[in-house]
């Protein structure tokens, strides 16, 4: 297609609809469709397309958004009634009012940085053209009505003209001081009048964002700041938006290869014979490998990024796939680390303090704190117990139902927080074992209860584990002389360890076999009961803990099905998380336990325990002997 030179936005006009027709006619036809003919409607174009096909009017586009993307919402509705001609023999065709072109910028030249800059690189030179920014949108206004457009007719050449409201004065209508209709031979004409019923109104929310989940495409310019008694009014920045798009879903997409998928299969078929020491031990050796052993932490981690398997039950109730986790310790034992770590192997990930962490915040307008935006995510949260108390009880709902009800200022809102969450806290002075962990935490029993795992972290002296301790950091300070070719047999980088990490969560819904469901029963049903000093952790929330472990490490290992190994390893995640074992003499403190030479002997020794504790071992001696 030719390029033409007009430089009048109108003379496009026809141009555009022809391209709109020629690239985009089953949007049109769908719009022709619809059944209401005063809805708002938006028709999606590429930038990447329309450069490709029509490189001068892109470049008008971007440098004059505001009058060549009127031009094209005029062109929309020319090229949407020769579609409604076409169809006329076809019934529920109904010929519409509104429709507005959208731009998509995603793979065109747009997106370098002079035109896609972060939100804190915005300048005076990006005022007037196409600008896309990126951000998290924290608060959301309600819905309002406003003035988009009306007309006026000239009392001198009577002929009308449309004029638009201007933002940097709160949307006020302005009228020329001369009419610009007859530009060629103008009347002069100073004095309008407005045309009866041309008003048209658009919906209208104002969002606040801040780096960075949504992509926002729009015009850039200014607005005065109320006015207010002996303050000065300032101009603020705001984005007209053309287009907005999420991008939760683009970050839950991750790029994993074939290649790579094939690097995982080969891994676990040469270690099929040793699963847990040369392949699952490995993987979490790749966990904060800065820190020293503290396998059980490790292990934790590994299995709360990683998740259960979310169900409906028999009412109807969502139970959640998500696992928490809570770290207690003594300072310096590696907490924070930790939190730093699990939230780069999370592709969307919220870090704050306990003071930070609000779950949702109110004025006028509806903000997200730190749960919400980590929705689809992780939420790392440190000085967990430094948390406000309104936060605590909203935490509850958060964590179990994952969503957050919001009932202020008039306005009742119901706010998604599909999170894991992942805290820290130190104890309330002197770690006393005696004392429930309520007590040493001055966290409340429901509250701990909604953790999947909690592992207390006692830093007691230990001189051998100090010497090992030592020498370790003492190597790391060392320069790096290691290979870096990426033997998974070895070492397990960050960007791989990541991309495993979601292929599994996402490729795998591992289902519970019967020895699996025996396993985990009978454990439950000693820890009812056992308990005395941790009543507030074996609730009906353990059952559904050990679940969501066991299905965790049966992805981890790379399985579609729950093994004995993997009901084992989840009792043993959830004895770490018990002040007193019920079963279990020789878990320790988790900060000194370590990667063992053997782990699958290792294992087979704990499992004959375990199951010799529940009682049950001839019952799974019979049970295998049935499926043979």
């Amino acid at each position: 297609m030719e390029v033409q030179l007009q430089s009048d936005p109108w003379e496009w006009e026809k141009p555009m609809a022809t391209y709109l027709l020629r690239y985009h006619s089953d949007q049109l036809r769908s719009i022709a469709s619809s059944p209401d003919p005063n809805l708002h409607y938006p028709l999606f174009i590429d930038f990447a397309e329309l450069m490709e096909e029509h490189p001068h009017l892109a470049r008008l586009i971007f440098s004059q958004p505001t009058p060549y993307l009127q031009a094209f919402d005029n062109a929309a509705l020319l090229s949407h009634r020769i579609v409604v001609r076409d169809l006329e023999q076809e019934k529920n065709v109904v010929e519409k009012n509104f429709i507005h072109v959208r731009i998509n910028i995603s793979g065109s030249p747009l997106e370098c940085s002079e035109t896609f800059p972060t939100i804190g690189r915005v300048r005076v030179q990006h005022r007037g053209i196409l600008l896309t920014v990126k951000g998290t949108v924290i608060r959301s206004g309600a819905i309002k009505m406003h003035e988009g457009e009306r007309k006026y007719m000239c009392n001198q050449c009577k002929k009308s003209f449309t004029v638009y409201p201007e933002v940097e004065a709160r949307n006020s209508i302005s009228l020329p001081s001369i009419c610009p209709m007859q530009k060629l031979k103008p009347c002069g004409g100073t004095k309008f009048q407005y045309v009866e019923n041309t008003v048209v109104c658009h919906d209208y929310q104002e969002i606040k964002i801040q780096e960075n989940d949504v992509i926002v495409t729009g015009l850039l310019t200014a607005k005065w700041s109320p006015e207010l008694k002996d303050v000065r009014c300032d101009l603020d920045p705001v984005l007209i938006a053309n287009s907005v798009r999420r991008t939760n879903q683009l970050k839950s997409e991750m790029d994993i290869s074939d290649d790579l998928v094939t690097k995982f299969k080969q891994f676990w078929d040469h270690f099929k014979d040793a699963p847990l020491k040369g392949g699952r031990n490995a993987i979490l050796r790749g966990i904060c490998p800065q820190v020293f052993g503290l396998f059980t932490v490790k292990l934790a981690v590994a299995l709360t990024l990683i998740g259960g398997v979310q169900h409906v039950d028999a009412s109807g109730t969502r139970v959640r796939g998500e696992s928490h986790l809570l770290l207690v310790g003594d300072p310096g034992t590696g907490k924070s680390q930790f939190l730093k770590f699990a939230a780069k192997l999370s592709n969307r990930s919220v870090i704050t303090t306990g003071l930070g962490s609000t779950s949702a915040g109110l004025t006028w307008m509806l903000e997200a704190g730190a749960l919400v935006l980590a929705d689809g995510g992780l939420c790392c949260i440190d000085e967990f117990d430094s948390m406000r108390e309104h936060d605590r009880a909203t935490i509850h709902e958060a964590m179990e139902q994952q969503t957050i009800s919001v009932a202020k200022a008039g306005l009742v809102t119901t706010l998604s927080t599909r999170t894991t969450v992942f805290g820290a806290t130190n104890p309330k002075g002197q770690y006393d074992p005696d004392q429930p962990l309520s007590v040493n935490t001055t966290l409340s029993g429901p509250l701990l209860s909604r953790f999947d795992i909690v592992l207390v972290l006692l830093d007691t002296k230990n001189p051998e584990w100090d010497a090992v301790v030592s020498s370790h950091i003492l190597s790391e300070a060392e320069p790096d002389r290691a290979n870096n070719d990426e033997d998974l047999a070895k070492v397990w980088p960050l960007s791989t360890l990541k991309r495993y990490l979601h292929y599994v969560k996402e490729t795998f819904k591992p289902v519970l076999t019967r020895e699996a469901e025996r396993v985990i029963s009978s454990y439950y049903q000693l820890q009812r009961k056992s308990a005395t000093h941790n009543a507030a952790r074996t609730t009906v929330r353990m059952l559904e803990s050990l679940i969501r472990l066991a299905q965790a490490h049966a992805r981890l290992m790379f399985r579609n099905e729950v093994t004995r190994l993997d009901a084992i390893t989840a009792i043993l995640c959830v004895e770490s998380s018990m002040t007193t074992s019920a079963i279990v003499d020789c878990i320790g403190n988790a900060l000194h336990s370590n990667f063992t030479e053997n782990p699958d002997q290792e294992y087979a020794k704990q499992e004959r325990l375990i199951l010799e504790k529940l009682g049950s071992i001839d019952d799974f001696s019979d049970m295998n002997r049935m499926g043979d």
